[in-house]
């Protein structure tokens, strides 16, 4: 099979095609981007005769058609919605396969800090959604939406606990990125960038939804933090998490949940930060003016602390999961808890986010390629890979050294 990887000149698109030119089935991995050099770097780096560039831009949506027909699936690891939507239409409506690792569930987009998305005329967000679905449906392809770590692994982890109980009452998905212990003392925030640090802003900023009590609740980014304990895989660590939207598919595929919401995991201290920025007003977009000059807050603090916040040498990262899942089960309460706690590969190099965002991205499209993957439309991973092919998709992490620890507890009724 051939697989199309849109950003393969980006982390999380070299993660992707990494893992793709190790597998056997796959002939060709095309990567494409708007630079011809940022990609032959990436082209040297990969070191491997399947790889072949396509420059190009997303907004040239006849010319994406072109290229995506001599394909058998898509991938993007694009950064934000504009060039997210713009490239999963194009690919659409071409008729091909198309997996995206946004933070984003495309059928019912977010409604705020929309990043340049253009909607086609007399259409509003939902409707878009719903054209993206239908056109996929028509053409009888699948559009796997929010594959990687967080949406994505989360998805799948949580998704399968559910399936495993009688009566799923609540989930609680804690995930993120973090430095390592040590790098994380020689940043801002206690934080270092591991892949586009003005979407990690908006995820911080914008309104959600939740559940709470079985009713959908808009609540704020950032909000309802929790102090937890993560004691597996021989680390025992005292972390924070607050609420984003990184898994907002589970509001509309699992309504039946009392409780839901998805946190980003950080050390503590972070959390404390970001509120101090967002009380401060500089994550607005309002510009205000500044000896006679208008700015934009968000965008000066960006220019201030990108800096401060990229890997230094020898610097790594850490990517954590701690998802709790209770119910029923034979008549009688149960818990079941999602451990992860991956780091950086010391031989290619590519981070802890690239292997566990990437790599299962790639695992996505070559499933779909194989037909594992069946359904069509536009699809949460939680409902793609289930059953055999979720137990499938285990051994393929596994055989990446990427280890989820899955637990079933007795609750006190």
């Amino acid at each position: 099979m051939k697989i199309l990887v849109f950003g393969g000149n980006g982390k999380m698109g070299r993660a992707v095609a990494y893992d793709l030119v190790r597998e056997d089935s796959v002939e060709q991995v095309g990567l494409a981007a708007r630079r011809l050099d940022a990609l032959d770097a990436a082209r040297r780096w990969l070191d491997s005769p399947k790889v072949a560039m396509h420059a190009l831009d997303v907004a040239e949506a006849d010319a994406v058609k072109r290229l995506a027909v001599r394909y058998d699936v898509v991938v993007s690891t694009l950064p934000d919605r504009h060039t997210s939507y713009a490239l999963a239409q194009a690919v659409l409506e071409a008729g091909v396969h198309h997996v995206d690792m946004l933070e984003e569930y495309h059928l019912r987009p977010d409604l705020y800090e929309t990043e340049g998305l253009r909607l086609p005329e007399g259409m509003d967000l939902y409707a878009y959604g719903d054209y993206l679905h239908e056109t996929a449906l028509r053409n009888g392809v699948t559009f796997l939406d929010g594959i990687g770590f967080a949406p994505g692994l989360s998805n799948l982890t949580c998704g399968e606990a559910i399936r495993k109980l009688d009566e799923a009452h609540t989930c609680i998905a804690r995930v993120g990125g973090i430095p390592s212990k040590e790098a994380a003392a020689n940043h801002p925030l206690r934080y270092m960038i591991t892949w586009a640090f003005s979407h990690v802003l908006r995820e911080y900023n914008v309104k959600l939804f939740v559940l709470k009590g079985g009713k959908q609740v808009e609540v704020d980014a950032a909000t309802d933090r929790e102090t937890f304990r993560f004691d597996r895989f021989g680390v025992d660590e005292v972390l924070e998490c607050a609420v984003t939207p990184g898994m907002p598919s589970f509001i509309y595929t699992r309504p039946g949940l009392r409780e839901f919401s998805e946190k980003t995991v950080r050390w503590p201290g972070h959390w404390g930060g970001v509120e101090t920025l967002k009380e401060c007003g500089l994550l607005d977009l309002e510009p205000v003016e500044v000896n006679g000059a208008r700015v934009v807050p968000r965008e000066v603090l960006l220019a201030c602390i990108e800096p401060r916040l990229k890997p230094r040498p020898g610097e790594g990262d850490v990517c954590v999961m701690y998802n709790t899942v209770t119910g029923i089960r034979g008549g009688k309460p149960v818990r079941i808890t999602y451990h992860m706690w991956e780091g950086p590969d010391p031989v290619s190099g590519i981070s802890g986010m690239g292997r566990v965002t990437g790599f299962p991205a790639a695992i996505s499209a070559v499933f779909i390629g194989k037909g594992l993957i069946k359904e069509r439309g536009l699809v949460a991973p939680e409902d793609a890979i289930a059953g055999p092919v979720y137990e499938e998709f285990l051994r393929e992490l596994a055989r990446r050294n990427i280890r989820i620890l899955e637990t079933v507890d007795a609750q006190e009724s």
